[in-house]
């Protein structure tokens, strides 16, 4: 026996009113706001990545000049090794110890690098070399991009985060997705949070020292 017309409209509007009731629950914009995070957290480590990069050139580069800063270099070339040794996946996003592992590690790497970008301001030879500045260059704008890729990050965790949490999306969040809230991106080591300073307007302090065997000569620098 054919339905109704009343009971057509009656099962209509029962799936729309569940259709609602899922979309108010968060079954659409949770795995949104999820997604749209873990594509910030991926800008973030493609930034990392790219200062990783530039690395073993930069010290490279500063090898040839500086030579009685190979503590230093040796230093860097260590938190790089850390760093990118820590690796830390979308599915990692809640876990609040392995975020910390990562932060400390690429905070330790900013910090190396802070150092050696003070250390060379001995060496005027060297900040006049063109490819350190265009290092120094790539390095800064990378340090800058960093930092926006952390800010657009920490957006999106704290949308989610908040999402998940307020009615009625926390219903969907709990019996749905199992949500858990991603852990922000937060400086764990002092002055983690400040990209290396590498801008050469100051003048240059004094070159160290140099005694019979170790003074460098004018011309003993290396090519790039």
């Amino acid at each position: 026996m054919a339905a109704s017309p009343f009971a057509r409209i009656g099962r209509f509007l029962f799936v729309v009113a569940a259709a609602a009731g899922l979309a108010g629950c968060g079954i659409n914009s949770i795995p949104t706001a999820d997604e749209e995070a873990k594509a910030k957290w991926a800008d973030v480590q493609n930034q990392y990545q790219r200062r990783a990069d530039l690395i073993p050139n930069l010290v490279a580069t500063v090898k040839g000049y500086a030579t009685h800063e190979e503590k230093t270099l040796s230093e860097v070339t260590q938190a790089r090794a850390r760093a990118t040794g820590v690796t830390l996946t979308a599915d990692d996003l809640t876990d609040p110890a392995k975020m910390a592992a990562f932060q400390q590690a690429q905070g330790q790497l900013s910090q190396g690098l802070g150092r050696l970008m003070v250390a060379v301001e001995a060496y005027p030879d060297l900040k006049a070399n063109q490819n350190f500045l265009a290092l120094q260059s790539q390095l800064e704008g990378t340090e800058n991009r960093i930092s926006v890729a952390r800010r657009d990050y920490n957006e999106a965790v704290r949308q989610y985060n908040t999402l998940i949490r307020t009615f009625p999306a926390i219903i969907g969040a709990k019996v749905i997705y199992g949500a858990k809230p991603m852990v922000p991106f937060q400086a764990t080591t002092p002055g983690a949070e400040q990209a290396p300073t590498v801008s050469f307007d100051s003048a240059p302090a004094p070159a160290p020292a140099a005694n019979d065997n170790t003074a460098q000569q004018p011309g003993q620098a290396a090519a790039n």
